[in-house]
């Protein structure tokens, strides 16, 4: 019997793979890149080694991002659409294990750890919404839902499944120890829409610009950021950032420094008016390492 399994690289998904393994199911490991989260990629690959399952990787892209932008089932806290995020994710999930002949999908989902995605009611409104019904095993507190048609027609053993619940990670830990998976990333991290500072950006990029794409999610990790009127300053502050700026850079966008010294890569995005380019010429030299007092500040779109 073949299982796709969600991989996302925390110790829950790794033993939600373990357990599988266990009943001798054949495991393959789906894991999602979004520009969101914190990259757990290097855990993902480790683990795909130790267990010798196969991995798919899924880049997702631009039509991500429209859920980002009007989610069905709303924000967290924050700008954190997870239950659409998660369905959004099991959808692609749900057609990977069709092409495979993958018979039901696991997840290491424990009951009550998250408070929007992995209460009873919202992990129904997931299944239903992502057409999965009785087809998601959570091995992990798989006893405390109801049977899944894995269990029913005998694939999984479910006496052999478990039944945690709640936040505290003491038994996960237990478990680790007992496979002897000594490393494993922190639960700390995570997606970056649920940091303040982060949404911020998201929220007001979304309201000065109607056509959102990819490289304007990743600039948003870039840089210090400065909205003037209708143009953005996006200010690098080391030499990494200052290349990923020119090499991001949209071909209208003017970019700015300060010569023969250290100094920042500063991106003018929006209208090219006198008062905005000035703003982003006196941000450029605030954060050069120029001690003069009146200092310099080149621009251009290409040199």
């Amino acid at each position: 019997m073949k299982t796709l399994a969600l991989l996302s690289g925390g110790l829950d998904s790794i033993l939600a793979v373990k357990l599988m393994l266990d009943q001798d199911i054949n495991v393959v490991a789906i894991s999602f890149i979004t520009p969101f989260h914190i990259s757990e990629k290097k855990w993902v690959d480790e683990i795909t080694k130790k267990f010798k399952i196969p991995l798919k990787t899924v880049k997702l892209g631009e039509d991500y991002l429209k859920i980002i932008m009007k989610p069905k089932f709303g924000y967290g806290r924050h700008m954190n659409p997870c239950i659409d995020c998660r369905i959004f994710m099991l959808k692609k999930a749900k057609a990977y294990a069709k092409k495979i002949n993958a018979s039901f999908i696991v997840t290491g989902e424990v009951l009550g750890e998250r408070p929007m995605t992995q209460t009873r009611e919202a992990l129904d409104i997931i299944e239903k919404e992502a057409g999965l019904r009785g087809k998601i095993l959570r091995p992990l507190s798989a006893k405390l839902l109801p049977k899944t048609e894995a269990e029913r027609k005998g694939w999984v053993n479910r006496e052999k499944l478990l039944d945690i619940r709640g936040r505290s990670r003491k038994r996960q830990i237990g478990l680790a120890e007992k496979y002897r998976i000594k490393e494993y990333p922190s639960p700390a991290g995570g997606c970056l829409l649920t940091y303040k500072e982060f949404a911020e950006k998201v929220m007001d990029l979304f309201k000065h610009k109607k056509k959102i794409k990819m490289k304007d999610i990743l600039l948003l990790k870039i840089g210090r950021h400065f909205r003037f009127g209708k143009n953005k300053i996006i200010v690098g502050r080391n030499e990494d950032e200052n290349n990923q700026l020119l090499k991001i850079k949209d071909a209208s966008d003017y970019y700015f420094e300060v010569p023969d010294c250290g100094s920042p890569i500063t991106l003018l995005q929006g209208p090219k008016i006198k008062k905005a380019i000035e703003r982003a010429a006196v941000l450029t030299a605030r954060y050069s390492d120029s001690k003069k007092k009146k200092i310099i500040v080149r621009f251009g779109k290409k040199n």
